[in-house]
């Protein structure tokens, strides 16, 4: 299974800045160790350019994003300081999303081992986010005719407001996140479908909600793609997730997800989003189990020749 990794293009951040930016350096240490095992094989994804941004993004914020010109409040906003680093970091984690989307029309699933910036919007970046990757994915595969209809599961912990603010009017995608209802971020974009969730919520309660859920999503269908937004932030232990679901409620939230999607023969893009558990060990393992679960439930490996 093929799995895009970024985090040999380096973003420095100041000291004791809040990001935990070491876990995509451990996550990818902690694949390539399982590589042989589980028939992971790791590539270095091309950067998005500028006309696949703007396909999700208002040309004027990318012109400015990429060019250093956004204001402070901007800048504040995303919560990362600006540096030619940062937006190629940007660009290669978005194009990771779209070479994972590609691949898995062809093998049922590949992975990126960042992305899930779903707080970006289209005139604006936020939360650690500064361009969308699932929804420039989307749009670059309909516009490339690989697709036509396509699906956002999104389990991070906070509501993917940006997403769905970018496909508002687009009936071609429908939205799904769940979330804590009274989490990041304070102002929400309604998704197509929205599953908020309350402070302390454990595994069962959990999995119940989403066992309501996805037959609900998959009725929307059908789907040529899905981009599976699946975050380690609603670990009973994560900074800002104030949830209390355990490692294995997480894996049995990625299988219930995956084996929905592989049951319709639904490709899907897996990407990593948030994880701010304090100790970095709990998000890379909660990652690399998101990634075996991939492999296990959904990937169907290279087509014939």
């Amino acid at each position: 299974m093929r799995l895009y990794s970024t985090d040999l293009f380096e973003l420095p951040l100041p000291d004791k800045h809040r990001f935990p930016m070491a876990k995509y350096r451990l996550l990818r240490e902690r694949v390539q160790a399982q590589a042989a095992e589980y028939g992971y094989q790791l590539l270095i994804p091309q950067a998005a350019s500028d006309d696949q941004l703007t396909l999700a993004h208002h040309a004027d914020y990318v012109r400015r994003a990429t060019t250093g010109q956004l204001t402070s409040a901007e800048i504040r906003r995303i919560g990362f300081p600006w540096s030619l680093e940062l937006i190629e970091r940007s660009r290669r984690s978005v194009g990771a999303t779209v070479e994972a989307a590609r691949t898995a029309l062809v093998e049922g699933a590949a992975v990126n081992l960042a992305g899930g910036t779903h707080h970006a919007q289209p005139d604006c970046g936020e939360g650690f986010c500064v361009f969308n990757d699932a929804a420039v994915a989307i749009r670059v595969l309909q516009q490339e005719g690989s697709i036509e209809r396509a699906v956002v599961i999104d389990c991070d912990v906070h509501q993917g407001n940006g997403t769905a603010a970018i496909f508002e009017h687009d009936s071609s995608v429908f939205t799904f996140s769940m979330h804590g209802a009274k989490n990041f971020p304070l102002r929400k974009s309604p998704s197509d479908l929205d599953v908020p969730l309350p402070d302390g919520t454990g595994d069962d309660d959990y999995l119940g909600a989403l066992d309501a859920a996805l037959p609900q999503v998959l009725a929307a269908g059908p789907f040529d793609l899905a981009v599976y937004v699946s975050g380690a932030d609603p670990f009973a232990t994560d900074r800002y997730g104030r949830m209390s679901l355990t490692r294995d409620g997480l894996r049995e939230r990625d299988r219930r997800v995956l084996t929905a999607l592989a049951a319709q023969n639904i490709a899907v893009a897996v990407v990593m989003a948030g994880g701010y558990a304090p100790d970095i060990s709990d998000i890379v393992e909660i990652h690399a189990a998101t990634i075996a679960c991939t492999q296990r439930y959904a990937w169907r490996g290279p087509a014939s020749p």
